[in-house]
């Protein structure tokens, strides 16, 4: 069961899906935390959405090996027991969440579900039970349930494929109601760097923070990955609002 060609890439898949859910819905849609917001010394809002796209670019890896690895269990061969596949997903996507509960929010207290909650441990259980035990279990007994109908692999996995690609795509969009893009610079970049980036991008400034490093701006979105080539170390399709912004002081 557990050692099916299916089971542990599908579950390594469904871990880096998990992550990507975390982070559109709390990092970038509801805009709750970031990922090293309660981190001493890391008030720098630089940082915290750096650090937000290492985490997404550390799920591209995750993601990457877990659909390597099921192609590879399809070109082996190997049945597609449709059931068990999902339920590999299932368990992988409720492990992130526990894992991340544990680690981030309780041992390590790097962040909280809802740092502007009067009661955060309530939204740590939450997630905690409903996006990480609950489907990890469903998983879990489809698994062991077995005896699931054969599913055609190839277009099975298309599907997997353009499914998790669509959802890291959007971690670098901006969401419908937020159409500005978030550009980090790179430590030391003068005022006039930014200010010359911002004319040659045809770009205009809605937001700066104190020292900026980080900006926010109104740009067509065919032009904002030219400020790589001018000293940006990241560029994100989603606005940062002034709530976000006040809790990476914190």
């Amino acid at each position: 069961m557990w050692t099916s060609r299916w089971t542990r890439p599908g579950i390594v898949l469904g871990f880096a899906l998990g992550g990507f859910f975390d982070g559109i819905l709390l990092h970038q849609i509801l805009q709750w935390h970031h990922l090293l917001s309660l981190v001493p010394g890391i008030g720098d809002l630089r940082l915290q959405v750096l650090w937000d796209g290492w985490f997404h670019a550390l799920m591209y890896v995750i993601a990457a090996a877990g659909l390597c690895g099921l192609w590879r269990a399809q070109r082996r061969g190997a049945a597609l027991p449709g059931r068990q596949l999902s339920g590999a997903l299932l368990v992988g996507f409720g492990l992130w969440h526990m894992t991340d509960g544990i680690l981030s929010h309780w041992l390590l207290g790097i962040h909280r579900i809802r740092l502007d909650s009067p009661n955060p441990l309530a939204w740590d259980l939450l997630f905690f039970i409903g996006a990480g035990i609950m489907p990890a279990l469903a998983g879990w007994l489809m698994i062991r349930g077995g005896g699931a109908p054969r599913l055609p692999a190839p277009a099975a996995l298309a599907v997997l494929t353009i499914l998790t690609g669509g959802m890291a795509a959007w971690t670098l969009r901006a969401p419908p109601d937020r159409p500005f893009t978030t550009v980090v610079f790179r430590p030391g970049a003068s005022s006039q760097q930014v200010m010359a980036a911002l004319v040659a991008q045809d770009a205009r400034l809605v937001w700066s923070d104190t020292a900026g490093g980080v900006i926010v701006v109104d740009v067509a979105p065919a032009d904002r990955w030219g400020f790589y080539a001018r000293g940006a170390l990241l560029v994100s399709g989603s606005g940062v609002p002034a709530g976000c912004i006040d809790w990476s002081r914190a």
